[in-house]
């Protein structure tokens, strides 16, 4: 009879190492901590919302009309999504009159949203296991 395939994301062997363990957990990410952070990226998983950020961080800061044109999406749509951002502090409003300004709340965001399109881009470029 064959030796039996370990799937890449088992263990071969079942041991642990109380050290190690004990050492990561002292760092670990508090459990309400990650999910404030899971639910911001939840927000990031809407591409409106996130062609609505990209579109903020290549111009700055748009109104809803010149945001809404640009992504081709309705007023309303674009509205609905700038409200959550805002809610949950990724964009920031300037008032000048009776118009709204968005923008990208902080660089922060900004490092983010450059950071993962260039892995994403650098996945593209580098095939990966299975001959991507």
């Amino acid at each position: 009879m064959a030796d039996p395939v370990t799937p890449l994301d088992a263990c071969a062997a079942k041991t642990v190492d109380p050290r190690r363990v004990a050492a990561v957990r002292d760092r670990l990410l508090p459990a309400e901590e990650a999910e404030v952070l899971a639910t911001q990226f939840r927000l990031l998983a809407d591409p409106n919302r996130v062609r609505v950020l990209y579109a903020l961080l290549e111009a700055g800061e748009l109104c809803v009309c010149d945001l809404a044109a640009t992504v081709r999406m309705s007023d309303t749509a674009v509205s609905h999504a700038l409200r959550l951002l805002r809610v949950a502090g990724i964009v920031a409003t300037r008032r000048a009159g009776r118009m709204v300004y968005y923008r990208l709340a902080d660089a922060h965001v900004r490092m983010l949203l450059d950071l993962y399109r260039e892995h994403l881009r650098h996945g593209q470029a580098e095939p990966g296991p299975g001959g991507r």
